[in-house]
Parts: structure tokens; C-alpha cells; sequence
């Protein structure tokens, strides 16, 4: 069972008084707070730059699910021409989009082969490397 300590915390250092013990019991566990759709997610690592200007960064968790309702401008994970790439895809225009400017937008065409995999539906930042994650890359 998850505790969660009712608090905003700043980025900066302020003084407030220590609410550890005033805590309250979440009656679910982190899959159940962030997973939608089990059966229909998993769990990539995103790698490279392209993607910080929509908050996700080289090492970050993403979480993807194959479930989730599909909108226009969703970042989603797909397979393009044999590479997985992350990118904000423009359903209408058939583009993709980076999140920073050095990256050009790429407008699929004919001859593409574009796999969606899922939408990511949340990335998880991690401020230290991990054991278990470690395991998993090639």
C-alpha cells in the first residue's frame, strides 16, 4: 500500500513544518496509480533529445499503452522503417513532431512503413540509474 504525504513540495529550499506524520494510506499500488490498461501496456526507455520540449528526457520511463483512446498531437511510440521512435504524431497532417527544433517535423508518406505501438500516457523522470532498468537494456 502506497502513503502519500499530503504536500506540494517546492523546488526551492523553504521551511514548512514536516507533514510525515500527518501521511494517509492510498488504497492502490503505483501499477494501479499509472497503468490504465494492464494487459495492454509496457514500459520503454526513451534515449536521445528529441522529445524535451514535451517534458521527456534521455532516461526517462515511458509508460505506453495500446488501449488508450487515440487523438490527434498524442506523443505516441511507434515503429518507423524498422526504427522506434517517440514523437507527437498530427493524426490529421500524418507528421511527426519533435520536441525541439533542431529536429525537423517528419511527413509520412507512401512509402513508410508506420507501426504505432501506443500512446505514451505517462514518463517517469530517473534521477538515478536502476538495477532493475539496467537489466533489461541490451
Amino acid at each position: 500500500m502506497l502513503q502519500v504525504i499530503p504536500l506540494a513540495a517546492q523546488a526551492g529550499i523553504a521551511g514548512f513544518e514536516s507533514p510525515a506524520a500527518e501521511y494517509k494510506q492510498l488504497g492502490l499500488d503505483l501499477d494501479e496509480l499509472l497503468i490504465d490498461h494492464p494487459t495492454a501496456t509496457f514500459i520503454g526507455l526513451a534515449k536521445g533529445d528529441s522529445m524535451t520540449g514535451y517534458g521527456i528526457f534521455d532516461g526517462d520511463l515511458l509508460i505506453v499503452d495500446r488501449a488508450a483512446h487515440r487523438a490527434s498531437f498524442d506523443i505516441v511510440v511507434a515503429n518507423l522503417n524498422g526504427v522506434f521512435v517517440c514523437k507527437l504524431f498530427d493524426r490529421k497532417a500524418l507528421v511527426l513532431l519533435s520536441g525541439a527544433d533542431e529536429h525537423v517535423p517528419y511527413v509520412l508518406s507512401a512509402g513508410d512503413v508506420f507501426d504505432e505501438e501506443g500512446i505514451v500516457i505517462r514518463s517517469i523522470r530517473m534521477h538515478r540509474s536502476s538495477k532493475m532498468v539496467s537489466k533489461c537494456l541490451p
